[in-house]
């Protein structure tokens, strides 16, 4: 195994699927298995995921609610993911814990950095939900400073593209993907990862971010092998 400790970040909207809202049971079922079998390799695994496919709180700002407000609905949208992903790796036989940043102890524990530690130390998989419990920061900002926090060997960015390009794959057909880059070269190109923050957070600790493709089944088990899959992102 490349890595023994890791830091999987997963976006809300990923969750949909097909779907326009909510989750997907099929996609939470993929993402369950993909993470499983990366777990059945005794990788140590911490999650982030976000809430964009239930609220996020800049849409709050669009219909008149006021942006901390908004963020704090995000938060609890992270949480109602973060929930679902629970409930689903236990019922395929992994043993998970559910860490908050806002503290709502009815349903999961509030973030101690040492705690966290100590359950991925035990085989449990640590959930991070609902950001680091402060407005204006993002479910990226979130993930850097956890995978800080817990001594993470990387933060791995689960997209729908398989890594970082020249330009958006989307729009224009002929860019192309980088296999790796510094940071000071995205800082450079202008090049979207993470925000800002996030991404600084990364960069100050020389911790690695490699963004790839997590709907491509096998993609997340290769990468913990070693193989060469999406964009390392590194201090060179």
């Amino acid at each position: 195994m490349k890595y023994k400790r890791i830091l999987l970040k997963l976006s809300g909207e990923a969750l949909m699927g097909a779907n326009g809202y909510g989750i997907d049971s099929n996609k939470l079922k993929q993402y369950t298995q993909e993470i499983k079998k990366v777990k059945d390799l005794g990788v140590e695994i911490a999650i982030v995921i976000g809430g964009g496919n239930i609220f996020r709180g800049v849409q709050g700002e669009k219909v008149g609610i006021d942006r901390v407000q908004g963020d704090y609905m995000g938060m609890l949208a992270t949480l109602i993911n973060a929930m679902a992903l629970q409930s689903s790796l236990e019922q395929n036989g992994m043993y998970t814990r559910l860490m908050s940043g806002i503290k709502i102890e009815s349903v999961c524990e509030p973030f101690i950095r040492r705690r966290a530690i100590r359950h991925l130390e035990k085989g449990r998989i640590v959930i991070f939900g609902a950001g680091i419990g402060n407005p204006y920061f993002t479910t990226d900002s979130t993930a850097s400073l956890r995978a800080i926090e817990i001594e993470s060997e990387v933060v791995l960015k689960g997209t729908r593209v398989d890594g970082v390009y020249t330009a958006d794959p989307e729009k224009d057909a002929t860019a192309e993907r980088y296999t790796n880059i510094s940071f000071q070269e995205v800082y450079e190109k202008n090049l979207n990862v993470m925000d800002m923050t996030a991404f600084t957070l990364c960069q100050e600790n020389n911790l690695p971010i490699i963004v790839f493709d997590m709907n491509k089944a096998g993609n997340l088990y290769d990468l913990i092998k070693g193989e060469e899959v999406g964009t390392l992102i590194t201090s060179k």
